[in-house]
C-alpha cells in the first residue's frame, strides 16, 4: 500500500470516528436546574419609584492576558374625494401584478417536511437560568401588511402611503413577500415550528379603497382577512391584529402627494394623522373590522408606533382620541371581551452617567417626550408631560372631560424595545441646553433635544452592531421594563423585538444566512432578561412577539434582514433560520405544564 493511501485511510477513519450524532427529542435539557419547579405564578411587585441603574458594566483587566358605518358631512367627505381612486392610482403608479407576481391566487398549504424541522447544532455556551414563563405568557411572531403582503393593486386595494412614500431608487413595497396569496403556507410554517401567537396588521385601503365613511367596503378584502384569521385558528394559533401599521390610505394625501415626503415636526414621516377627516375615517374603519372579526380576535392594537408617523401636535391629538373612541366602541358597544392597546416605539434612553444629574434629566426628557405624550393620558389620566408641551408649539390641550374619556383605554402597554440609546444634554452637564433646544425648532437636536449616542463612558458601544441601528444590549431591556411598569402602572407586552444580522443579505450561500448566531444571542439574551424581570423584579411582562417571522420589506430596504426565516426573492421560498429554532426551543423548554391564572389587570 502506498504511503499516501495509508495516510488517506487514516484521515478518513479519524473523521468517521469523530462524527458523533446525539439523538434529541423534545425541548433542550437544563442540567443546571436540579430543583423541582413549583410552577407557581410569579408575584408582581407594587409600583415603586424608578431609578436608573445597571446602565454600564466596567471591567478592568488584571493581567496582560486577554362595523357600523357612520357618514361624515358632505363638505368633509368631498375634501378628500375630489381626487378619485383612479387619480390616486395614476399618481401612485402601482405595478401590474399579472406581470410581476409569482402567485395570482391563494397557495394551498402543504405540510412541512420533517427534514426542515431538524434543530441545528446547539451552541457551546447558552442560557443558565432556571426560570419558567407564566402559563399564560403570549409568545409569538409579528409582521405587517405593507411589509409582507404585496398585491398592492390586486383585488380592489387602492394605494397607501407606503406606495407613495418611497420616491427614490429604493425598492417599493409592490412585491414584498406576496403573503396576500401565500398566507396559508406561511401560517402552516409558523404552526409547524410551535408558534402560538401570530401578530399581523390589516390594510385599511384593501378593506376601504376610498378610505372614508359612506364609501364602498371591499368584500374581497374583508373575506381575505376573515379566511386568514380562520386559518390561524384552525392551526391552533391565536390571531393578534394591528388596525393601522403606517399604511395610511393615499387619499389622505390626495390634495398634495408631495406632502407625504414633508418633514414632520415630531416623528420621521408624515402619517396623515393630522388630516381633518382622519379621526372619523379611522374610527369608522376600525368599527368595520372589529364588527367582522372581534368574535375571533382576542388581542387588538389600534396603532403601530404612532410617534414615528406623527407630523405635529394635531397628529398626536387625533391618534389619542381615535384610539379612545375605538376602545370604548369595542368594550361598550360590541361588548368585546379581549384586550386592546397600542404599540409604542422608544429605544430606551439611558443616562450616559447615571450618577450625573444632567444626564439623568436628559434621559427622563428623552423617554417622557416619546412615550409620555401618549401614555400620560391613556394609562394615567394625566395631561401631557412638560417635555412634550415645551417642544411642540401646536399641541392640542386636553381638558378634564378629555382625560376622563381617554384614561384607562388600554389593557396593557405594548412596546417595541429593539435596543437602547445613551443620552446626555446637547451641552455637557447643562440642563439649560435641553430647555433652550425645546423652543428652537431649527436646533440640530430638535425635537428630542438631547445628544444621542451608542457609546458608554468607557468609549465602548453598548453592544454588538447589527445591519441597522440595533445593538445587542439585553441589560438595558430589563431596566426598561422596570421603568415602564413603575412609570405607567400597566402590564407589558413586548410587541416587537428583533435583530438584523450585519451584512446577512450579502452572504451568497443560503446555509450561511441560516446560521445566524448573533440573532440567536440577541433573542435568547433578551428573553432571559424578560424572565429575570418577571421573577426577580416583579414586573408583569405578559407576552413577547419576535420581529419578524420572515425577512421582509423594511420600508425601502430589503437589505436589513430581521427575519426568522430567509426569503428567496425570486421564488418566494422560505427557509428556517437557526435563531427561529433556538428561540422556540428556549420558550418551550421554559413552559409551565398547566395554567395557574394570569397577570392581566396587574396595576389597574
Amino acid at each position: 500500500m502506498a504511503p499516501w493511501i495509508a495516510l488517506l485511510l487514516f484521515v478518513l477513519g479519524s473523521a468517521i470516528a469523530q462524527q458523533i450524532y446525539i439523538p434529541a427529542a423534545g425541548t433542550s435539557a437544563r442540567p443546571q436546574c436540579t430543583a423541582t419547579p413549583s410552577y407557581s405564578q410569579p408575584t408582581y411587585s407594587p409600583y415603586s419609584t424608578f431609578a436608573y441603574s445597571m446602565t454600564e458594566t466596567v471591567r478592568t483587566a488584571t493581567s496582560v492576558q486577554p362595523g357600523p358605518t357612520t357618514t361624515l358631512g358632505h363638505g368633509h367627505r368631498q375634501s378628500l374625494r375630489k381626487c378619485c381612486v383612479d387619480r390616486v392610482m395614476e399618481v401612485a403608479n402601482p405595478p401590474n401584478f399579472t406581470e410581476t407576481s409569482v402567485f395570482s391566487t391563494t397557495v394551498s398549504p402543504t405540510p412541512i417536511p420533517t427534514s426542515e424541522l431538524v434543530l441545528p447544532p446547539p451552541d457551546y455556551f447558552g442560557p443558565t437560568d432556571c426560570y419558567y414563563f407564566p402559563a399564560d405568557f403570549q409568545f409569538g411572531v409579528a409582521g405587517s401588511a405593507a411589509q409582507i403582503e404585496g398585491a398592492t393593486a390586486d383585488e380592489g386595494k387602492s394605494p397607501s402611503l407606503m406606495d407613495i412614500l418611497i420616491q427614490d431608487d429604493r425598492p417599493k413595497d409592490y412585491a414584498t413577500n406576496e403573503n396576500y396569496y401565500y398566507y396559508k403556507q406561511e401560517i402552516e410554517r409558523l404552526a409547524s415550528m410551535g408558534v402560538k401567537y401570530y401578530s399581523f396588521s390589516l390594510a385599511w385601503s384593501r378593506i376601504l379603497p376610498f378610505a372614508l365613511p359612506g364609501t364602498p367596503v371591499n368584500q374581497q378584502g374583508l373575506d381575505h382577512y376573515s379566511d386568514l384569521i380562520d386559518f390561524v385558528l384552525e392551526k391552533g394559533m391565536i390571531p393578534v391584529v394591528t388596525i393601522l401599521h403606517f399604511d395610511t390610505p393615499a387619499q389622505f394625501f390626495a390634495a398634495n402627494f408631495s406632502a407625504a415626503q414633508a418633514k414632520p415636526l415630531i416623528g420621521y414621516s408624515n402619517g396623515g394623522y393630522q388630516n381633518e377627516t382622519f379621526v372619523e375615517a379611522y374610527v369608522n374603519y376600525a368599527k368595520i373590522v372589529m364588527t367582522h372579526y372581534a368574535d375571533r380576535v382576542p388581542i387588538w392594537f389600534t396603532f403601530n408606533e404612532p410617534f414615528i408617523y406623527a407630523f405635529n401636535g394635531l397628529s398626536v391629538d387625533h391618534v389619542i382620541k381615535a384610539h379612545a373612541q375605538v376602545y370604548h366602541f369595542y368594550k361598550e358597544s360590541i361588548k368585546g371581551t379581549g384586550k386592546i392597546s397600542l404599540k409604542f416605539n422608544d429605544n430606551f434612553g439611558v443616562p450616559r452617567d447615571p450618577a450625573n444629574p444632567s444626564d439623568v434629566y436628559a434621559a427622563d426628557h428623552f423617554n417622557s417626550f416619546q412615550l409620555g405624550m401618549f401614555c400620560h393620558p391613556i394609562f394615567l389620566g394625566l395631561d401631557y408631560p412638560e417635555s412634550y408641551k415645551r417642544t411642540v408649539p401646536d399641541y392640542v390641550p386636553l381638558n378634564s372631560e378629555d382625560l376622563a374619556y381617554i384614561n384607562g383605554t388600554a389593557d396593557f402597554l405594548g412596546i417595541d424595545p429593539y435596543t437602547a440609546t445613551v443620552v446626555s444634554p446637547p451641552v455637557m452637564n447643562s440642563t439649560d441646553s435641553i430647555l433652550e433646544c425645546c423652543s428652537n425648532t431649527s436646533s440640530t437636536y430638535f425635537p428630542y433635544c438631547v445628544n444621542q449616542s451608542t457609546l458608554t463612558t468607557t468609549g465602548w458601544n453598548i453592544g454588538y452592531r447589527s445591519q441597522s441601528y440595533v445593538y445587542i444590549a439585553p441589560r438595558y431591556l430589563r431596566l426598561y421594563l422596570s421603568y415602564l411598569y413603575n412609570t405607567f402602572h400597566s402590564p407589558i407586552v413586548i410587541t416587537e423585538f428583533g435583530f438584523p444580522v450585519f451584512a446577512e443579505a450579502e452572504k451568497t450561500a443560503l446555509s450561511d444566512q441560516l446560521y445566524d448566531t448573533p440573532r440567536s444571542i440577541y433573542y435568547l439574551s433578551y428573553m432571559t432578561e424578560v424572565l429575570k424581570s418577571i421573577w426577580e423584579d416583579g414586573v408583569p411582562v405578559v407576552g413577547a412577539f419576535a420581529w419578524s417571522f420572515a425577512d421582509n420589506w423594511e420600508f425601502g430596504d430589503y437589505g436589513a434582514h430581521f427575519g426568522l426565516q430567509a426569503v428567496n426573492r425570486t421564488t418566494q421560498a422560505r427557509s428556517y433560520k437557526k435563531a427561529f429554532f433556538d428561540l422556540v426551543d428556549f420558550v418551550s423548554t421554559r413552559a409551565m405544564p398547566q395554567a395557574q391564572g394570569g397577570p392581566w389587570g396587574i396595576g389597574k
